[in-house]
């Protein structure tokens, strides 16, 4: 697969970088005595670790789905990612723990020109990997890569602060690299949160993005027969593998053959252009005669009065049972659900008796 080729590609470039990286800086952290070098230099190494995790995670992710995990092994990924937030974490508390030794435990440091260089080449180096690798992550749609880049940025802004330190200790003689390593401990400690917290969004079943679901929702109502896309509901299961299903709402006068190549042909289309396996059911929607315009006009009018209704669709009446059915689609902050339904029953009931009404809750699984 290209993309998990690349990916470990690029985590193997980051591996590289920071080996060399720890090299550096933990010869010059051990030559001048600097707490804050060599604590940055465990920290590249976590780095490196952090790349391997994103390899491992990226080829068990990869697997085909099987028997057990019919829907593949794409969710590895997020635990990758997971487990990478969990690293980012513990360099936070571990960086938080030494700067405050630091603070109250000073010590001496000898700095030199070729010392303070070495570290701004790393700083430099760090910076630019973290950029590559997030910008790598959000091209090939990977948590792990993205967690790294952002980890590598961080980084960057630690080895800066190791540097202005230095700079500080060697110019005028005063020791600040305690107090700027609490601060950007607390960074540090931030975006492990922040990584860990979309990583289980991600596990648990985040939102989908609504510019995209209304994207696909136009791109289906693109189909003549199409009178309306709704209901559509995406599950990830890993980067790349998304199963979901929608309904469309056509005309009643289809036959059963005619419907079954126009759902296969938006089934193939949206595999193609999106690459989301998308099961498609239907809504019905009146085309003979009848006051079927009237009562539904009618819906829509009491529909209006209820701020909580986000949307009325699937609108049908059967006039062999004598029944009009229809979907509301209800704010998930509404605590009156099932009031909203009941009252709107029985106002439609009321006003048109000899029918009886049906309305099915939905939820806004999309937009």
């Amino acid at each position: 697969m290209e993309r998990g080729k690349k990916i470990v590609q690029i985590s193997i470039i980051g591996i590289v970088v920071n080996l060399v990286l720890v090299a550096m800086k933990a010869g010059v952290g051990l030559i001048t005595g600097s707490i804050a070098v060599i604590m940055d230099a465990v920290n590249n190494l976590s780095d490196a670790l952090s790349s391997v995790i994103t390899i491992v995670g990226t080829k068990l992710a990869g697997k085909e789905p099987d028997k057990k995990h019919p829907y593949g092994y794409g969710q590895i990924e997020y635990i990758s990612s997971i487990t990478i937030s969990v690293i980012v974490l513990l360099a936070g508390f571990t960086s938080f723990k030494e700067s405050l030794d630091k603070i109250f435990h000073p010590g001496d440091t000898n700095y030199t020109y070729v010392s303070m260089g070495i570290i701004a080449v790393a700083v430099l180096v760090k910076f630019f990997l973290g950029r590559f690798v997030k910008s790598e992550g959000k091209k090939y749609h990977s948590e792990s890569l993205i967690a790294s880049g952002t980890d590598a940025l961080f980084d960057s802004i630690i080895s800066l602060s190791t540097l202005a330190a230095a700079i500080v200790s060697f110019v005028f003689g005063v020791g600040i690299e305690g107090y700027l390593g609490v601060v950007i401990s607390i960074v540090i400690l931030k975006a492990g949160v922040e990584i860990l917290l979309d990583s289980l969004s991600s596990i648990i079943g985040a939102r989908v993005d609504t510019e995209f679901a209304v994207g696909l929702k136009e791109h289906i109502n693109q189909y003549p027969e199409v009178q309306g896309t709704y209901d559509l509901t995406l599950h990830r299961y890993g980067p790349e593998r998304i199963i979901g299903s929608v309904h469309v709402e056509l005309p009643d006068r289809m036959n059963a053959r005619d419907i079954h190549m126009l759902t296969r042909t938006i089934t193939e289309d949206v595999y193609v252009n999106y690459g989301i396996i998308l099961t498609v059911g239907i809504y019905a929607s009146n085309t003979e005669g009848g006051n079927f315009a009237q009562i539904k006009e009618h819906l829509k009018a009491v529909v209006a009065k209820y701020p909580d209704i986000l949307q009325m669709h699937g609108f049908y009446v059967d006039t062999v049972r004598q029944q009009v059915s229809f979907d509301l689609v209800i704010d998930f902050t509404s605590e009156r659900k099932q009031e909203i339904q009941t009252e709107i029953v029985d106002a439609m009931h009321a006003a048109y008796p000899e029918y009886q009404f049906v309305a099915v809750l939905d939820s806004d699984f999309s937009d």
